[in-house]
């Protein structure tokens, strides 16, 4: 038999989130003691902010590792309209990748991890804009849900309420809505939905701010420190070092060089400002009973649990089961229904399974599976320690059907039997959906996700789409162990080498751009390509438009015998003669079915392969939009999706390295335009500087979008002194309806071939623009417009334009990259009229 991948997992509630072991690793032992630490604590902390890296990881590792609390971290977002420091995923994608931090993070700090349905709209200056972007209510009750959920004794906050300010608007939003919902979540009759499916009113002890420097703080709570340094005490590595191999984790925000420093086990004083509550006189959780005690019948738990752990022995982990044993039979006897002590009662079958050695893993041939298919999963078992057990069954709970279960009745006899596997064939049930991540299933709000099932809301990701049951008899108890189907990768990274199972439709279908623009009354030729997933994939193909559009080509045929088999289909989009915007869909139909998803793998090495699966969808937009020229090059930068855009305004688009910067090499184009946050990400550009300027002066146009004045690698931005160093929260325009004057009316960049006008700045998304230059050289660049947020004085350097010899050099920190992929009119009529300088 060959050699068993070893792996144990607990039965979990939904919120319950208990470390895997593996048992190969040297670290086992210690792993079970701190488990039994753990368990015999129930003190719980709550910590919220707003974003993914904006938590105190020390505090959450100092909390969870060192307490021996239930410690978890409430984001408000998952991060979605932040900066990609490590590919070209924005938005909704970004979310999905900063969530894998984030709970890549909390495997480091011992911590759990939530979220609201909250988007990350980007910079916000305002608490006030952000509730209202959010829709205040939606995400409170968001926020009253987790409390409810997780039941915390203490909420600490990152940011402070007003008067206080944490600096950006959604960081101070986060805190305003914690000190809401810490009054809420107690009221029955706030959320009355939440009590309806069965969640509880739960009052917290208190609510208070991790201050940085309470000092000066305008708040007027009582304020006390409390010690988050010191090391775990199990394994002795330092709350800092732990809590910078947290932070490592959000690599897509350039912070995993924390991975590699060292922390601190020495004092670190935290400042605690309560918000509302009781106050604490000298530790956080002052008053509250962190022990068995605080469930009725508990306290007789308590020298059980400590016998336990004082006689635990790490040469033979399983001389514990019995005594283990016997604290089960105890803890059942309680007959609490509080939702703590069923939590308590998985992790403490975990520990049990750990300390017996045994381990579970469910391997498939391959992860991706489709709905109504028979599958063949091996069953292994592997039983490490001493102490018999009997295999019972493998139960199917996604079935709903005890007549599936998988029947085994096989005693594991060490040192004679340790090892065990077993086949069987299940079918996956046919109303399984594509998988998805659950927040992105609907189409939401700008500001807020919509979810169709309130009990996954403040969920992390999914649940496993297809769970698997071990049961097992100890000593007359029943044990049952949680698992799900993995596909095992050889030489992927670490990371991505288990898969687990993902249901995907027969066929996925891929369009040829994510916007198409189409002139008023034109027509467009629009390219589907459908990927057969199985054998004698046969179907239709179809479009759907918005009303006013038209569709010339009817449903084609298509026929894919092969596994991975492609084809291409083409058809013609003509736009209303008034012009118009909207979406195009593609639908194809197999079998009688409807399918219409694509696929988008996210491939990111420290992170699981992360597999998408949104509606084959485009926008479509059709308004009067004049060029001039034919070629632009364009050299990426951090990565947006400017170059497609061109394309779409009709432009032939080059892309350049750093090499092609020479007059000879970029004689013949039109343009040159730079991606964001080139000058900060590209190593081939600082030298090839000259290059450039010098096409410039002979007649060549550049423009060069956003770059951030952190970590810049060509710190020359233009042919003049130019610079973006300042403070960057006000050095942008968060408001997309904020006011445009034009400062230069009779400039070409407003003038031709499109003129620009008022209507032309309706409609942005997000932003109008960030990280302007704070200061240039006022004889030789140009200032377009003049734009700022409610209350604040103008900014002027939002697009200057600087003419070099015979050509323009054109710095933008307007985002474009956000307004082009959104289909702005407006924005592409400014960005021909760019490109079309000097013709």
């Amino acid at each position: 038999m060959p050699a068993l991948p070893r792996r144990c997992l607990p039965a979990l509630l939904a919120t319950v989130l208990v470390p895997i072991l593996h048992a190969e690793e040297p670290a086992k032992t210690p792993a079970i003691l701190q488990e039994l630490r753990q368990w015999r604590t129930l003190g719980s902390v709550l910590h919220v902010a707003a974003h993914p890296d904006d938590e105190n990881t020390q505090l959450i590792t100092a909390m969870a590792r060192g307490r021996g609390y239930r410690a978890a971290y409430l984001s408000i977002t998952r991060g979605d309209g932040g900066q990609n420091e490590r590919g070209p995923d924005f938005a909704e994608k970004l979310g999905v990748l900063r969530t894998q931090e984030l709970l890549a993070a909390r495997r480091q700090d011992g911590g759990r991890q939530f979220f609201t349905r909250a988007i990350d709209y980007g910079y916000s200056k305002s608490p006030e804009e952000a509730l209202r972007f959010w829709t205040r209510d939606e995400v409170l009750g968001d926020v009253v849900r987790v409390i409810r959920k997780f039941r915390p004794d203490v909420i600490i906050t990152r940011f402070p309420i007003p008067p206080g300010s944490g600096g950006h608007g959604q960081h101070t939003a986060s805190a305003i809505l914690a000190v809401e919902a810490f009054k809420l979540a107690a009221d029955p009759t706030a959320f009355p939905d939440q009590l309806r499916e069965g969640l509880a009113p739960w009052q917290a002890k208190r609510i208070g701010w991790n201050g940085w420097n309470s000092a000066n703080s305008p708040l007027k709570g009582p304020t006390i420190q409390f010690d988050i340094g010191g090391a775990d005490p199990v394994t002795g590595e330092a709350f800092g070092t732990i809590a910078n191999q947290s932070r490592g984790m959000h690599k897509t925000q350039m912070l995993g060089g924390f991975s590699e420093r060292a922390g601190s086990a020495g004092p670190n004083l935290q400042t605690f400002q309560l918000l509302a509550g009781d106050p604490p006189t000298s530790d956080i959780m002052d008053g509250v009973d962190t022990t068995w005690a605080r469930i009725p019948g508990g306290a007789a738990l308590i020298p059980l649990i400590d016998d336990v752990v004082a006689k635990f022995s790490a040469a033979s982990p399983s001389s514990s089961v019995p005594a283990l044993l016997g604290l089960r039979t105890q803890l059942d006897g309680l007959k609490s229904t509080d939702p703590l002590v069923a939590e308590k009662r998985t992790a403490l079958d975990h520990i049990i399974a750990a300390c017996l050695g045994l381990t579970v893993e469910t391997s498939i041939p391959k992860a991706e599976v489709l709905a109504a298919e028979s599958v063949t999963l091996e069953h292994n078992v592997e039983l490490a320690g001493p102490m018999p057990v009997r295999w019972v069954a493998v139960r199917y709970p996604a079935t709903g059907s005890s007549k599936s279960d998988h029947k085994v009745n096989i005693v594991l006899r060490p040192p004679d039997s340790t090892r065990y596997a077993s086949t069987a064939s299940v079918t996956i049930p046919p109303n399984t959906p594509a998988s998805q991540p659950y927040w992105l299933r609907q189409e939401g709000t700008p500001g807020v996700f919509h979810v169709a099932e309130p009990t996954l809301i403040g969920e992390p990701e999914n649940p496993p789409v297809f769970p698997v049951e071990y049961i097992f008899d100890v000593n007359g108890q029943r044990l049952v162990v949680a698992d799900e189907p993995v596909q095992m990768i050889a030489g992927a990274p670490a990371a991505q080498q288990r898969r687990p199972v993902a249901v995907i439709p027969p066929v996925s279908l891929k369009l040829n751009s994510d916007i198409y623009l189409v002139a008023p009354g034109a027509t467009k030729q629009v390219t589907i390509e459908v990927t057969s997933a199985r054998t004698h994939a046969n179907g239709k193909l179809r479009l759907e438009v918005p009303d006013g559009w038209a569709i010339s080509t009817g449903p084609q045929d298509f026929r894919l015998p092969g596994v991975g088999d492609r084809a291409a289909f083409t058809f013609t989009v003509t736009a209303p003669p008034a012009g118009g915007a909207g979406h195009l869909g593609a639908v194809a139909e197999v079998d009688g079915q409807s399918y219409s998803t694509q696929r988008i793998e996210l491939n990111y090495p420290h992170l699981p392969l992360q597999l998408l699966q949104p509606p084959a969808q485009a926008r479509l937009a059709s308004f009067p939009l004049a060029t001039k020229g034919q070629t632009v090059g364009y050299l990426p930068g951090a990565g947006d999706s400017v170059a497609e855009c061109l394309e779409q305004m009709g432009y032939i688009v080059n892309r350049l390295t750093g090499a092609d910067l020479t007059p000879e090499k970029l004689r013949g184009l039109d343009a040159v335009v730079i991606g964001v946050r080139a000058f900060n990400d590209r190593s081939d550009l600082k030298d090839a500087i000259p290059g450039l300027m010098a096409w410039v002066e002979q007649g060549g146009t550049v423009i060069a979008q956003y770059n951030r004045p952190n970590n810049l690698k060509a710190s020359v931005l233009g042919p003049y002194p130019l610079s973006i160093e300042g403070p960057a929260p006000q050095l942008r325009v968060t408001d997309e309806t904020a006011p445009v004057t034009i400062l230069a009316p009779d400039h070409a960049a407003v003038n031709g071939p499109n003129k620009i006008g008022p209507a032309d700045f309706e409609g942005w998304v997000q932003e109008r623009g960030t990280y302007f230059p704070s200061r240039w050289d006022e004889e030789h660049y140009t200032p377009i417009f003049a734009m700022s947020d409610p209350g604040e004085a103008p900014l002027k350097s939002s697009l200057l334009i600087a003419r070099h010899g015979k050509g323009h050099y054109v710095y933008a920190g307007i985002a474009f990259f956000r307004q082009l992929p959104a289909g702005v009119p407006g924005a592409y009529r400014l960005f021909a009229n760019l490109v079309s300088l000097g013709k």
